[in-house]
């Protein structure tokens, strides 16, 4: 899939008009219906199947709020084979309105910037859900998962919850990460996908239990290791080239610790620096001789822990030349030059267009970030930005964007431990 762009200077982008907020519509039953057909063509090969728990708490007719984990391109045809002909709208990044605003607002999708403050999202979902009666799918992790465990949800999502007021669905899939992983170069994997749908709570449930209850619920639903589920369950993963792109997540090597080096290849992850290689088993094991880790999420955690040490011993700091668009409205994607984009205990700097662009962001701007691989077939990219105008960074070299997330995440939660008043 890619994406409309144009190419404009700094001043141009930044002198066009932003477009004005309209209110959601309720999605087109015809188009529901395009969008459930469709679906089969990708769903059929992976024998996909679901069960549901709990849902007959929920009336027919009742809207709710879906909360679905983000692991794969398929999620979207997943939740229409399961809930059509039921109407949602859906809370779907803004850059998916680029070029096709009018088809995304018949579908009832809600735009909103991913990591940014957005307090028309939470109006927009109401409005779906109290006016027009139709249930809204969202994804609260925000973000794909790069290893397929869950990524950290937003804090207080119970306060969310309490002034919706409506039953709460999840959808927690299984094998949709396995097939596609985000890392692994838009490949298809031969996998079976399944999920489970569960009434995480009814309405009154939701009024009755507190925001740390609901968050507790939340954390429980939202906890999954697909990695484990492919071991435990014993599926076979025979592509070769199941390991092509794993760098982008394992970057970091544990035994001579050069980062950057490491080249996923076939079924091969090797560090180019000190030669030391690794196979990605049919069953998702990572083996070799005397192995650092055998589990691809126990690597991936202990590069957070290295993050996380860097940021306290002052010692991180990205600083890598990109490429840089821009999304302002939704007509195109913006190219508008080179830059600079650095990022430390400061949070993120972004400089670049002749001197013309100067961008600060934070680090307690927000709890995670927008990255992503190969972004409508360009190519990696960290966005930044603001309810004005997001900044996509293209790194011109490198591994960055796995570790700039975690070193996002971690610096926030660093940044929020300090600046919380000390018990007296």
């Amino acid at each position: 899939m890619k994406i409309k762009t144009q190419q404009r200077t700094y001043e141009q982008v930044m002198a066009l008009p932003r477009p004005k907020h309209r209110d959601p519509l309720k999605p087109l039953w015809l188009l529901q219906l395009v969008v459930r057909f469709l679906a089969i063509f990708d769903l059929f090969p992976t024998k996909f199947t679901y069960e549901t728990h709990g849902m007959e708490q929920i009336g027919k007719k009742e809207p709710c709020l879906i909360l679905m984990n983000h692991s794969s391109f398929i999620d979207l045809k997943i939740a229409s084979k399961i809930f059509f002909p039921k109407p949602y709208g859906i809370v779907c990044t803004s850059d998916g309105f680029v070029g096709k605003s009018w088809l995304m607002r018949l579908l009832g999708c809600i735009p909103t910037q991913k990591f940014v403050s957005d307090v028309s999202l939470i109006r927009d979902m109401e409005y779906l859900l109290k006016k027009k009666r139709t249930s809204v799918l969202m994804y609260p992790e925000a973000s794909y998962s790069f290893d397929g465990t869950a990524t950290p949800l937003p804090r207080k999502m119970g306060v969310l919850l309490k002034k919706l007021n409506v039953p709460v669905v999840t959808v927690i899939t299984q094998g949709a990460f396995a097939r596609d992983p985000l890392y692994n170069c838009l490949q298809k994997r031969k996998v079976t996908v399944r999920a489970d749908v569960t009434c995480l709570a009814t309405a009154q449930q939701v009024k009755e239990l507190t925001v740390a209850q609901l968050d507790e619920l939340l954390d429980k639903a939202f906890s999954f290791d697909n990695f484990r589920y492919q071991q435990e369950n014993n599926i076979v993963i025979n592509e070769p080239f199941r390991a092509d792109g794993l760098n982008r997540i394992l970057y970091r090597c544990p035994h001579c610790h050069a980062e950057g080096q490491t080249e996923g290849k076939g079924i091969m992850l090797t560090c180019k620096a000190c030669g030391k290689t690794y196979t990605l088993d049919k069953h998702g094991y990572l083996v070799a001789d005397e192995p650092a880790f055998t589990h691809i999420p126990d690597w991936y955690a202990w590069q957070r822990q290295q993050v996380r040490k860097e940021l306290e011993e002052g010692t991180y700091r990205l600083e890598k030349n990109v490429k840089i668009a821009m999304l302002v409205d939704t007509k195109a994607l913006y190219w508008v030059g080179d830059g600079k984009l650095i990022h430390d205990e400061n949070g993120f700097h972004l400089t670049g267009c002749d001197g013309k662009l100067d961008y600060s962001q934070g680090p307690l701007s927000c709890y995670g970030l927008y990255a992503d691989y190969y972004w409508y077939e360009i190519g990696d990219v960290i966005c930044i930005g603001n309810k004005d105008a997001l900044y996509y960074c293209f790194p011109a070299d490198g591994d960055v964007v796995a570790k700039t997330r975690l070193a996002t995440e971690e610096l926030y939660k660093l940044k929020k431990r300090r600046k919380a008043p000390t018990a007296v």
